[in-house]
């Protein structure tokens, strides 16, 4: 009878040990499926926070800008304070975030923060101009005068909108169509301002060195530029072709544009589209002295290299392209003088 009851035993053991087996391999399983999940939802949730970082950026900045754009006269001046707090507490939202963001999006959100700082700046510049120091104790009727007509001249600088200057005391080719325009700077001349305004189906030829150019308004124009020691501002420009050399270039509301650049800083675009950069392609006696003299001498590769302030994603812009090397002009060679006719204007300012 023991011999028949030890077989029983040893099944009964074997059972066992089996379902002991099978039960640790389910806990395995069921282990795995769970951190699987937890990656899912870490992956989700750092999405979801990157998707909500941009969302309140792009209202933060909004609503700075538009208390900028609301400031009119010195009376504002604790607005200035409380807007310069908000701009330091976005950049600390940036700081706080990066951990988690794409490189592409911290670098593109500390620009725009930058941009936000610039824009005060030059609202603070012309709400509160800096005073003259003068040792006379009584105002003069002239100095009331000079005072009313420093502040109608704020107030008129006010009503251009932020981010762009006055433009109608600085030289430069205004409201012209159909023409040649031309202009050389040498000696004292070089380093000054100089303005591009209300131009159609112009060329426009600069040579020598400046110290900004402003262009306002151009439509199916050619610009062909030498060395600006400063900044390109470009505010609404269509169909046009630029060859520019600078430090810095902002374009703002331009439409089919063709861009060749050599820049030292990374050219910026805002609400413009279907812009196109190439490098740099002028040619003109002298030119290469007044590039390496401007430390413009070096091809950077930033043409290629820009930012889109409203594109605020990791993703290449729709906005702005490389120009395939197909559609590319050849080197432009503007060393010839060019014969007077009605159609050209060579002017010295």
């Amino acid at each position: 009878m023991e011999e028949n009851e030890q077989p029983l035993h040893d099944d009964s053991a074997g059972a066992a040990t089996l379902e002991r087996k099978h039960a640790a391999m389910l806990e395995r399983l069921e282990n795995r499926h769970q951190s699987r999940l937890s990656e899912n939802i870490d992956q989700n949730s750092s999405f979801e926070s990157t998707k909500s970082f941009l969302s309140h950026f792009s209202r933060s900045k909004l609503s700075i800008e538009t208390h900028l754009s609301q400031i009119r006269d010195p009376t504002h001046k604790p607005d200035l304070e409380a807007i310069s707090l908000e701009i330091s507490a976005l950049e600390k939202l940036v700081a706080e975030n990066s951990y988690f963001l794409p490189p592409y999006e911290v670098r593109t959100s500390l620009n725009a923060v930058e941009n936000l700082r610039q824009s005060l700046d030059d609202v603070t510049s012309l709400v509160i101009p800096k005073k003259k120091f003068s040792f006379k104790n009584k105002p003069s009727k002239k100095a009331t005068t000079t005072v009313v007509s420093a502040e109608k001249h704020v107030e008129s600088k006010l009503n251009l909108g932020l981010g762009f200057r006055d433009l109608s005391a600085a030289p430069g080719f205004r409201n012209r169509e159909n023409g040649v325009l031309v202009n050389e700077f040498h000696g004292n001349e070089a380093g000054g301002e100089f303005t591009l305004s209300n131009l159609r189906n112009c060329e426009v030829r600069l040579k020598g060195c400046l110290r900004a150019l402003f262009v306002d308004k151009l439509v199916k124009c050619k610009v062909y530029a030498g060395v600006v020691m400063g900044s390109v501002l470009i505010e609404g420009a269509e169909g046009c072709v630029f060859v520019l050399a600078s430090h810095q270039i902002r374009i703002h509301n331009a439409k089919n544009c063709n861009l060749y650049l050599r820049v030292r800083s990374r050219p910026i675009i805002e609400d413009s589209n279907g812009v196109k950069f190439a490098p740099y392609c002028l040619s003109y006696q002298g030119l290469e002295k007044e590039l390496m003299e401007a430390n413009l001498g070096e091809e950077t590769g930033n043409w290629a290299n820009v930012d889109d302030f409203r594109w605020l994603r990791a993703v290449q812009s729709p906005n702005w392209s490389v120009l395939p090397e197909n559609e590319r002009i050849g080197m432009m060679d503007i060393s010839s003088n060019v014969e007077n006719s009605d159609e050209v204007s060579v002017e010295s300012f």
